[in-house]
């Protein structure tokens, strides 16, 4: 190791040990909520007992952080839950750390439930409560074009340079999504001065589970909102290692602030699988309410080829949640 290579690492190291974190705060939110749904009305009803369809979520989401000499900001998160009602399942859940700067931007480590750039502009398309596939069981697989999540992952976001926001995810090789090698994705956002209530998206990346099986995702989408109303449409492509696998999804979706409590919202979506003669096509309504700390809100969709096959399924969910 020559000297100027000393050098450096040791100046990194004494900035490294210099710096401190001021006095930090920690603290705990939570919340607890009752859900009745049914993911698949028809088959359910025509096929078995309907069964007991409410269950119970709760959280407890604790959250410190603190400034550092440097002027950067340390954050994390640590999730407590247990809504599989498992008594073998992990309690921990989602769990992070963030590194800021109002120069910088954030930097995360989600040591688990990480969102990638592109998995987080799956569909950006404005809703009450969910997607129009969201709820019914199978309309997720295979139909959507997203990027990847997953746990040990990175995630960076740019300030907001004259109404332009980046994001690039991130996950070393070795998770069981990258067993070929590291995956990385990017998206940009564009809120334009000049037209208020705009919003501009694009994100792409690439991914490659099965080694040679590449597969390029690019998603496009814009919002717009005028007044009490909210129009959004949205445009995603995946290209596989063979013409057969290629995907292709479009969205809309219109919602309406009746009041500062009370949404409703109207969503559609597309999916067409190359190599399937079935195109699935969802549709939904969906509402929330919200008074104090309690909020109510649900949905009810139908979708029409489920997973590109030819069964139709609806489903239904209605959340009463409360925030403590």
């Amino acid at each position: 190791m020559n000297k100027l290579t000393k050098i450096g690492l040791s100046a990194l190291a004494g900035s490294l040990v210099a710096v401190s974190a001021h006095a930090g705060s920690m603290s705990v939110s939570g919340s607890a909520s009752l859900t009745i749904a049914d993911s698949d009305v028809d088959n359910t009803q025509a096929t078995t007992a309907e069964g007991n369809t409410w269950t119970m979520g709760d959280s407890l989401t604790f959250t410190g952080g603190g400034e550092l000499d440097n002027g950067m900001t340390v954050s994390v998160s640590y999730e407590l839950d247990d809504d599989e009602g498992d008594a073998n399942s992990n309690v921990l859940d989602s769990h992070s750390i963030t590194l800021s700067s109002d120069e910088m931007g954030s930097i995360t480590f989600a040591g688990h439930g990480g969102d990638s750039a592109m998995s987080a502009i799956d569909d950006k398309t404005p809703h009450a409560y969910e997607e129009s596939w969201d709820g019914v069981a199978e309309a997720d697989e295979e139909t959507l074009i997203g990027g990847t999540s997953a746990n040990n992952m990175f995630t960076y976001k740019s300030p907001n340079i004259s109404g332009a926001v980046v994001t690039i995810g991130y996950v070393p090789g070795g998770d069981s999504k990258t067993t070929t090698g590291s995956y990385m994705d990017f998206a940009v956002a564009i809120s334009p001065e000049a037209v208020e209530g705009l919003t501009l998206g694009f994100g792409m990346g690439e991914s490659e589970e099965t080694a040679g099986s590449a597969v390029d995702e690019q998603a496009l989408y814009a919002l717009y909102s005028y007044g009490s109303f909210t129009i959004g449409y949205q445009m995603n492509e995946a290209d596989g290692p063979a013409n057969t696998d290629d995907v292709e999804f479009s969205a809309f979706g219109v919602s309406y602030a009746v009041s500062d409590d009370i949404s409703i919202a109207y969503n559609q979506s597309t999916s067409d699988l190359a190599s399937a003669t079935v195109d699935q096509e969802a549709s939904g309504i969906s509402a929330s309410y919200t008074s104090g700390g309690i909020t109510v809100a649900g949905m009810m969709n139908d979708v029409d080829g489920v997973s590109h096959a030819s069964s139709d399924a609806e489903g239904y969910e209605l959340n009463f949640s409360f925030a403590f």
